[in-house]
């Protein structure tokens, strides 16, 4: 499988991203001997997460490159669990560097990168290489950082691995999920695709799951191994049958401060777009990596896993992913990402 990056032409374009200076040390680049300290985070609480591989790499990176002009602390799940903490964050300057889903960067406005979130808009990681990579990638970077008004800016696209079902039962077919309460968004796209499958989209907080499956206030949850393995739902009553519904090659979104970007000097802007791109390449290497791994210790310590017919569950995708890229004016990259399929 390629390992393409969100090249650097995709990633300078339209940029003035990042990051603030906190604590005694200097709030901008531009002096001699000042240094940076950047406050880079995500929500997951595992040391052994993609998200953490990835902004370690950042981390690394970004001082190596700078010649130690710039200082980075990351941050896993202690400055926030959920990602709309660290949107806020992001946006008041109390983080510089963040990871988060598409489905909260439409709360901000930018209601076009809802596309990626669709279920079934990929049908494997080359596709989805092939369009965040891409031409759909680099529009949508533009769409967010003239939308936030230089608030957010992306640069680079990250992945959450592929998303299944897992809960109390095995599914075989939708009518397995009549009636069932499952974690998952509450509104948008993903909301309606659950609701038209039977299911009873319920919110609850990532950090309450576990005890929320254990205690049987929901069915079931969908996710990726590497994700919800890590965090023991498969250890669950309502977590350990797991049928492999593939419905989301998950996008995320490297984002910074756009604001505080624009202080900095332009070798550390050379810097950080070097650490962007090196982090891509070593959280997505470790999504794959962790894909059968955790798939496989969630068999050995005793969840059930079963391959399914997602025919009927694409049926009912498709023409959501028609009215939302009409409602939203983006079917051409709609058009676009379905022309790369094989």
């Amino acid at each position: 499988m390629k390992k393409s990056l969100f090249t650097a032409a995709a990633l300078t374009l339209g940029l003035s991203a990042v990051l603030a200076g906190c604590g005694d040390s200097a709030t901008n680049g531009s002096g001699e001997g000042e240094t940076l300290k950047i406050l880079a985070a995500h929500n997951q609480t595992s040391p052994d997460n993609p998200y953490q591989t990835g902004l370690l790499k950042f981390e690394e990176v970004l001082e190596a490159e700078s010649d130690g002009s710039i200082d980075v602390e990351v941050h896993a799940g202690t400055l926030g669990t959920e990602e709309s903490e660290l949107v806020e964050k992001l946006k008041l300057g109390a983080a510089d560097v963040i990871v988060v889903s598409p489905g909260f960067m439409t709360q901000t406005g930018v209601k076009e990168v809802d596309l990626l979130a669709l279920p079934y808009l990929f049908e494997s990681y080359d596709h989805w290489e092939s369009v965040v990579d891409g031409d759909v990638g680099e529009q949508m970077a533009d769409l967010i950082n003239e939308k936030s008004n230089n608030d957010f800016k992306l640069v680079g696209y990250w992945s959450a691995g592929v998303r299944h079902y897992y809960g109390k039962k095995p599914i075989e077919s939708m009518k397995d999920l009549k009636g069932m309460s499952i974690r998952t968004q509450t509104s948008g796209v993903v909301s309606d695709f659950w609701t038209q499958a039977g299911a009873v989209p319920t919110s609850v907080a990532w950090g309450e799951l576990y005890q929320a499956l254990q205690q049987n206030v929901v069915d079931s949850s969908e996710n990726a191994y590497p994700y919800f393995v890590q965090q023991n739902h498969h250890k669950t009553d309502n977590g350990k049958f797991v049928s492999e519904t593939a419905h989301d090659y998950t996008t995320r979104l490297l984002l910074v401060n756009g604001k505080k970007f624009d202080e900095m000097t332009d070798e550390q802007k050379d810097a950080l777009m070097a650490a962007a791109e090196a982090s891509v390449e070593a959280e997505r290497e470790a999504v794959y990596a962790q894909e059968e791994e955790y798939k496989q210790k969630a068999i050995d310590e005793g969840a059930t896993v079963n391959e399914i017919d997602t025919a009927e569950f694409i049926e009912i995708a498709l023409p959501i992913q028609e009215k939302l890229a009409k409602d939203i004016g983006a079917e051409e990259m709609l058009e676009s990402i379905n022309s790369q399929r094989k």
